[in-house]
């Protein structure tokens, strides 16, 4: 069965890079193969460079971006722990609910959506609670297009308080760099600012993050997500524990090939130009930008819709007349904004142009 191309300019997925559709067509094989190890090492490497760390835990989980969250709270909480979450957004809110399902007291900092959490408030948060085992938040909130300011909590390390970073739509998009900031633990995902079909979740935990998991009082409760044993495949022992899934590794190489031949500063350059142009062109059409001024991510957009618009009927125009993909927004948000992806392939100065030429159009 054949179906439409689209150029996807919504939430994730994104359009994958060339390099990444020609990877995903290489013969497959097995996840011992030597050759593939090779591949899986090179594939691990490339993620240190592109996270700008050394973690020696660093790896593809498999799963989508939330299995990545998942597995960062199954590993580092266990029952009874107290964990820290900035929630201004979905994303936030889904760390609650995970953590909650590990069996953790949930100390929440909140903020509106479309405003950023401040990082002294979090940092407050964990004074009045230094037992806390984790301080976590998302760095670009997918649901509002804000960022959070993540630098400042690094403060943490000098704590036994952890800190866990949601990366999945920063990766490749804007800076992070896990080192400099003292994040302990750090996921993302494929499918966003990589230019990688969905399927993978880049991982990586700190030396006393991968301690924190050795010296558990209980078991990890995730057999499939305990890095433990995952490590103990992608590490130097090459212990089987489940059958990886070999051509979307195949398929983060090639991205992560992309972007670090691009360069790191290069992809978030291009990023910001294009979310810069988008959000400029947006307002003379109506549209008003809802994420916080100076804290709007460049790849994901907000756009309020005008009075009067059928958001969900314009949308679906752009979709069957024009074959281009924007998502509808989320929470209070919803049937009143868009969210506008401008991410890994797909941002690009052409992508605007096609976005405006259609809404010009419709909107005349």
């Amino acid at each position: 069965m054949s179906h439409s191309e689209r150029l996807l300019l919504g939430p994730g997925p994104s359009n994958p890079y060339p390099e990444v559709m020609e990877a995903l067509a290489r013969p497959v094989l097995g996840h011992l193969d030597p050759e593939f190890l090779a591949v899986l090492d090179e594939t691990c490497a490339r993620l240190r460079s592109a996270l700008r760390t050394s973690n020696a835990l660093t790896l593809p989980v498999s799963g989508t971006g939330s299995a990545g969250m998942e597995a960062c709270f199954v590993n580092l909480l266990e029952p009874g722990d107290v964990t820290i979450v900035g929630v201004n957004g979905v994303f936030g809110e889904r760390m609650c609910e995970v953590a909650r399902r590990c069996g953790a007291e949930v100390v929440r900092v909140e903020e509106e959506w479309g405003r950023a959490i401040d990082p002294q408030r979090l940092l407050d948060a964990h004074s009045g609670r230094p037992e806390a085992r984790l301080v976590a938040v998302v760095h670009a909130e997918t649901s509002t297009g804000v960022e959070n300011d993540v630098a400042p909590l690094g403060a943490l390390q000098e704590t036994e308080t952890l800190l866990l970073v949601d990366a999945v739509t920063s990766l490749g998009g804007i800076p992070l760099e896990v080192d400099a900031w003292g994040i302990d633990a750090v996921y993302s995902g494929t499918q966003k600012c990589l230019g990688v079909p969905p399927g993978l979740a880049p991982l990586s935990f700190s030396a006393r993050a991968a301690e924190r998991v050795r010296s558990r009082a209980t078991p990890v409760p995730s057999w499939y997500l305990d890095l433990g044993l995952i490590g103990e495949y992608t590490g130097a022992a090459r212990r089987y524990h489940h059958t990886a899934p070999i051509s979307m590794v195949y398929a983060l190489h090639a991205g992560l090939g992309v972007l670090l031949e691009e360069g790191l500063v290069a992809s978030w350059e291009r990023h910001r130009s294009a979310g810069a142009a988008l959000q400029e062109a947006l307002p003379p059409l109506g549209f008003r930008l809802l994420a916080e001024e100076g804290r709007r991510l460049p790849q994901l957009t907000l756009a309020g819709v005008s009075d009067g618009v059928d958001e969900s009927a314009l949308r679906s125009t752009l979709l069957e007349r024009f074959g281009i993909e924007v998502g509808g927004a989320l929470g209070g948000f919803a049937g009143k904004a868009w969210r506008i992806g401008l991410m890994g392939h797909c941002a690009r100065e052409r992508s605007v142009a096609a976005l405006l030429e259609a809404l010009s159009s419709e909107l005349e």
